[in-house]
Formats: C-alpha cells, structure tokens, sequence
C-alpha cells in the first residue's frame, strides 16, 4: 500500500481497511489498521516496529502502570492524541468512514481511505483456550493459543459505504491489489461483509494479490500459524486458493518460484517478483511490479 502510495497520483489510489481488529480501551475507539495506514500515508509510522507513530513517547501509559493499570495495550502519548479526536468525532455523530477522511485531511494525506464499515465488527478468534477477542488473542496472549477458528461480531449488521461501493464501481477504477495481508483475520472481514465480495466478483478489472507468505512463513504476524493450525500447508499457493477463485493473479516472491510448477488450471495466474520490503525502494518496486501484472490481465 505504501509503495502504491509513492509511485501514483493520491486521486489514483483508494485504500480499502479492514476494521474487525477495532475495539474499545480507556473509553477509547482503537483503529490499528486504520491508523496503521494513516501514519504510513502521513510518514510518521514507526518503521522499526511497524506499528505505532515514530518518536513516540510514553509518559501516559508509564504513569497508567505506576497507577496500578495493567496497560497490556501500548498507546503511545502521540497515538492518544488521534484516539481523542475520532472520540470526539464519533460523538458528534459522525460515520467511522467521514471521521477518518477528517484524520486524513488534519495528517496530510490526500489518498480515499475507507473503513470496510461503518458498523462495529469485532474479530473473535476462537482457540484451544476459549474465544478471544482479537486484540486479546494478538497482543495480551502474543498469538500463543491454538487458533481453531474465527468468529466476526456484528458482520450481520454491516455493509459498506455509500464511498465504498463508489470506489468499486467507479468506471475509472484500472484494477485492485489485494496486499500481502493475513487472509483470516485482515481481508478475511472485508470480504465478510455484506455485498463486497459480489462487488468484487462483478468487477470489470482484474484483481492481484500479493502473498504474505514467503519461503513456507509469513514475514509478520501469525498468519502462518493460524494456516497450520487449521490444516492449511503453510505456502504462497495455499493463499491463493482460500480467495476461491476471487483473484486473477498473485504475486509470489521469486524464492518461491518452484511453486510456479504446482500450479492447477483453477489456479489464479502465479507471478514472482521480490515481495520481502526491507526500504523503501522495494516497496517501490513491488508496488510497480503490481501495476504491471495489473496491465498484463
């Protein structure tokens, strides 16, 4: 998505964000995906980690723990700052979908970014050990149960936006890139609401998808353990798959490349290129590589 954002005009690019990850702390409303990707379109994302703003501080959440707080949850005083402003903002009666284009307006960034929905959709993930709430499952228990499976709450009630479905049937729109993101828990809930996926198997314009799965791992996050824990062989391939024939194509890394031969004819179209971003021109270079796919469909 950020390399997307660093090789296109902002009018030419509309990010699509899953909220199933959001939830309430301190009273707040946490939007991690969202605000992941406003701080990346912002540049003041905390590389390092890949989560959070770059120089943050923590002086809130140290005295919370000094207070007897648990605080399990990092916020940072900077992160908190946003939080405070959606609150506000959603208590004044504004859609999650028209406050967000408000915190991208105060951080700079021009790019359309639009939650999945504007209900409250809560991703449980359900283990050996109970059902967990996601955060609770990703952060508090550091993705250690045993997934058994996944559970969204109050995907009855949502559906996208008035923006959203624009977005998808805008007769400009040259393809869509599914990015290299957790197929349970990231694109799983979009996919889950009500009428996205008939939008998406409508579409004229093809769409690729980028594996988030590299050499039999994932880069980040517990996607791979989640793939083995429900019978899944842990592969580019198997990602490709679980779309069911929604994608066109998708993009493996090149050391994945012995995978080209496995391939079914029921099979999205495979291509390689690098896909492990360690700087940004990789993230360049992919993005690019995408676009190119994109043409060639």
């Amino acid at each position: 998505m950020h390399g997307l954002s660093l090789i296109l005009e902002p009018e030419e690019l509309t990010v699509i964000v899953n909220t199933g990850d959001d939830f309430d702390h301190f009273g707040l409303r946490i939007c991690p995906d969202i605000d992941s990707v406003l701080y990346a379109l912002a540049d003041r994302e905390n590389r390092e980690v890949g989560w959070g703003r770059r120089d943050e501080t923590w002086q809130v959440l140290d005295e919370m723990r000094a207070l007897g707080d648990e605080a399990w949850f990092k916020l940072g005083d900077k992160d908190l700052a946003l939080h405070l402003i959606r609150l506000g903002l959603l208590r004044h009666g504004k859609s999650l979908t028209a406050v967000t284009r408000e915190l991208a307006l105060r951080l700079g960034v021009s790019q359309a970014i639009l939650p999945m929905s504007d209900a409250a959709v809560s991703t449980t993930v359900l283990t050996a050990d109970g059902d967990l709430a996601f955060q609770d499952y990703f952060v508090r228990h550091r993705c250690e149960p045993q997934v058994l499976g996944f559970r969204f709450e109050g995907i009855e009630r949502a559906e996208p936006s008035a923006e959203l479905v624009r977005a998808l049937t805008d007769p400009g729109l040259d393809g869509i890139v599914f990015c290299p993101s957790n197929p349970y828990v990231s694109l799983g809930p979009i996919l889950a609401v009500a009428g996205i996926r008939s939008l998406l198997e409508e579409r004229s314009k093809p769409i690729v998808a980028v594996s988030p799965i590299v050499g039999g791992k994932a880069l980040k996050g517990p996607a791979g353990k989640m793939m083995l824990e429900r019978g899944e062989t842990v592969s580019a391939l198997s990602v490709a798959r679980m779309y069911g024939g929604l994608v066109d194509a998708m993009i493996l890394d090149e050391s994945d490349s012995e995978l080209l031969r496995q391939r079914l004819p029921s099979d999205p179209q495979l291509y390689t290129a690098q896909t492990v971003m360690r700087a940004v021109d990789d993230r360049k270079a992919l993005a690019a590589d995408c676009l190119r796919v994109l043409a060639n469909l």
